[in-house]
């Protein structure tokens, strides 16, 4: 992998993203030196603009950042470092350094859970989805099953427009099925993930 290090300081700045997550984490600097020992060791490994000397995340706190990939840019000037955290990244004790939660993003699916949540917590008389939770399980596991026979019901006419509107129906209340039972959809996704591997 062709680096391009700073031609002053030697050092190249390394993004560090959760490899499962994708949240960005921090951003450190390398030097030749700690590049090569974060490859050998698998263990990210930082210069110390500081400090003027090498060190690796979690030698102190036990955080430690396991390697996972290294990408180089399209300018070969900035590393993109994929790892799996041990911990909280930032010395503040945050998951990142700005302060984000790292948790699985699933796009509109996550902002999704967290309405279902509400719903969940904060009750209201007009919210379908906290009249389902009162319902309890066995009426929130039939409607999954309603969802999905109305989903190849669709499937087999040619309403591309039913067949849709059905498939989210069927996601909406698999999703409050997994609240129901405690999960999230990351949940069923890491299950996933362990059958690809």
């Amino acid at each position: 992998m062709p680096v391009k290090f700073d031609e002053n300081s030697g050092l190249v700045p390394a993004v560090i993203q959760d490899a499962q997550t994708k949240k960005v984490l921090m951003l450190g600097y390398m030097n030749r030196e700690s590049l090569q020992k974060t490859i050998d060791t698998r263990l990210v490994t930082f210069y110390s603009r500081s400090r003027k000397t090498l060190w690796t995340k979690g030698e102190t706190s036990g955080n430690f950042l396991h390697l996972v990939d290294i990408q180089s840019d399209c300018d070969n000037d900035t590393l993109l470092v994929q790892v799996n955290p041990d911990g909280p990244v930032c010395h503040l004790g945050t998951d990142t350094c700005w302060g984000d939660e790292n948790t699985l993003q699933c796009g509109f699916l996550t902002e999704l859970e967290k309405v279902i949540d509400d719903r969940r917590q904060n009750p209201t008389e007009k919210s379908y989805t906290a009249s389902l939770f009162r319902k309890g399980i066995n009426k929130i596991a039939q409607k999954v099953g309603e969802e999905a026979v109305e989903v190849i019901i669709e499937a087999k006419d040619q309403n591309d427009d039913l067949f849709l509107n059905e498939s989210a129906d069927l996601i909406y209340h698999f999703l409050v099925l997994l609240q129901a039972k405690n999960f999230r959809f990351e949940d069923v996704l890491e299950v996933l993930r362990k059958r690809h591997a």
